[in-house]
């Protein structure tokens, strides 16, 4: 029997299919924007395994406030930062998510997803995931500024995005094309941060097995 594919080897695929399509110019684009984001500090300021959490309050799907630290008292959180709906890679990610939703509530944790796209835009990402969790709306990135992940995508990129039918300003609500680098934080009831991974790889993720893990550790 076949192996079902990690997270990572799954996005890793989906990078190959979408790169061996681009034109040469246009994938000498995407490739010299990678090798600009590897060479960046993007995310050296990112929050770290011992930190406490910044606590924080945003609208969900339907506009109604959620509190980190009122989760907390339920338990654990996992807390993921993502870049929106429209990134195939954090589509596969939130699908991975939602699949072990169920082990991590029966490790007494709670899953919380945060991007700057608007409530209305967040809602669509939560039908068509079909996702039973709480996704937040970090307008203006305030959150993911707090955090250590904020990134605004190169000048060079934007047009590439807008071709792909990737209009951050429209679903974020701004025109700055900031966005959060991904990044997944266990936080235990305490607040603290026990496990994380951050990468400014865009194309990288927390495998879901490494979440499950952490979380068994608490």
């Amino acid at each position: 029997m076949s192996k079902t594919p990690t997270l990572n080897e799954q996005i890793a695929e989906t990078v190959a299919a979408f790169m061996s399509q681009l034109p040469p110019d246009t994938a000498a684009v995407v490739s010299g924007s990678f090798e600009k984001l590897a060479a960046s500090n993007v995310g050296e300021n990112a929050m770290l395994v011992g930190d406490r959490a910044p606590d924080f309050t945003l609208p969900n799907a339907t506009g109604a406030p959620v509190s980190l630290y009122d989760v907390l008292k339920h338990g654990p959180v996992v807390l993921n930062f993502y870049r929106g709906g429209w990134c195939p890679f954090c589509s596969l990610e939130l699908h991975a998510l939602q699949s072990i939703l169920p082990d991590m509530r029966a490790l007494g944790a709670n899953l919380i997803g945060v991007s700057p796209e608007t409530p209305d835009n967040s809602l669509s990402t939560v039908e068509k995931q079909q996702l039973e969790f709480e996704v937040l709306s970090d307008q203006g990135n305030q959150v993911a500024r707090d955090y250590g992940l904020l990134f605004a995508v190169y000048e060079e990129m934007r047009p590439l995005y807008l071709e792909w039918g990737f209009d951050i300003p429209a679903v974020n609500g701004d025109d700055s094309w900031e966005i959060p680098i991904p990044a997944t934080y266990v936080i235990d009831a305490n607040g603290i941060i026990r496990a994380s991974y951050v990468n400014k790889d865009y194309t990288k993720r927390m495998e879901p097995d490494d979440i499950l893990a952490a979380l068994r550790e608490m």
